[in-house]
C-alpha cells in the first residue's frame, strides 16, 4: 500500500510539473498608426526600411517593470505614443515602449501584442528580439517563483517555436555593441539596466539550457 501511495504522490508530482501553461491574449492599441511609427523607428533607429513591422526573432530579452501592480504594467504599453512626447524634438520617436509578453505576479501570462511584431524594449536590439516583461522587480515587488516558472515556459514555448540564439536579461543589452545583430545609429543613445535580476536570470538559463543558447558577448 505505501508504494502504491508514494507511486501515486510521484506520479501527480510529474504531472504537475508538465502541466501546460497558457497564454492569454490581452492587445495594447496596435493599429495603422503605431503600425507606421514602428516602420518609422526600424528605419530611423537601425536603417531598415520595411514594408511590415515583422521581424525575425533571433533573441529574447527578459524584463522587469519596476511597477506593483499588472494594471500600471499594461498601461504603460497600451498607447501607442510615449507620454509628453513632442513631435518637433529631432530624432526622437514617439513611438511607445511595448513588449510582446507581460508575466503577471501570480504567473500568469499575457501576450500583448503579436509575437512577430516588432516590441519597443530594449536599445539596439528591438528588430530580432522578443521582450517579456515581469510585473514588478523592485524591493517592495521582488519578482516571484510563479515568474520564474512562467518565463522557464516561456522561453522553452519561443525556443521551440523559433530559430532562438540568444537569452538574455536587460542588464546584458550594451554587450551587443559591435555584434552584427546591434543596430543603433546613436552611440549617445544608451541608458543602464539591472532588470530583471542576475539570480533571475541564472536559474532561467539553467532550466533552459537544453537549446545551448549562445553565450553573451563579453563587453570590449
Amino acid at each position: 500500500m505505501r508504494k502504491i501511495i508514494l507511486g501515486l504522490l510521484l506520479g501527480g508530482l510529474l504531472w504537475s510539473c508538465q502541466v501546460q501553461r497558457t497564454i492569454i491574449d490581452k492587445p495594447i492599441v496596435f493599429n495603422e498608426e503605431r503600425i507606421a511609427l514602428t516602420k518609422e523607428y526600424l528605419l530611423q533607429r537601425y536603417n531598415l526600411e520595411q514594408d511590415s513591422p515583422e521581424i525575425e526573432p533571433k533573441m529574447i530579452v527578459l524584463h522587469w517593470t519596476a511597477l506593483g501592480t499588472l494594471e500600471d504594467s499594461f498601461e504603460a504599453f497600451y498607447d501607442i505614443k510615449l507620454p509628453n512626447w513632442r513631435k518637433y524634438v529631432s530624432g526622437v520617436s514617439g513611438l511607445n515602449v511595448s513588449t510582446q509578453f507581460l508575466v503577471d505576479r501570480d504567473g500568469t501570462i499575457y501576450r500583448l501584442m503579436p509575437e512577430n511584431y516588432m516590441g519597443r524594449h530594449v536599445i539596439g536590439l528591438n528588430h530580432c528580439s522578443i521582450g517579456v516583461e515581469n510585473v514588478g522587480g523592485t524591493d517592495n515587488w521582488p519578482l516571484t517563483k510563479e515568474q520564474l516558472k512562467s518565463n522557464i515556459w516561456l522561453v522553452k514555448y519561443l525556443a521551440e517555436k523559433y530559430e532562438i540564439d540568444y537569452l538574455i536579461g536587460h542588464y546584458e543589452y550594451t554587450n551587443f555593441e559591435g555584434h552584427p545583430l546591434w543596430l543603433e545609429v546613436d552611440d549617445g543613445y544608451r541608458t543602464e539596466k539591472t532588470d530583471p535580476g542576475i539570480d533571475f536570470m541564472k536559474k532561467v538559463r539553467k532550466a533552459t539550457k537544453r537549446f545551448n543558447f549562445k553565450p553573451v558577448p563579453s563587453k570590449k
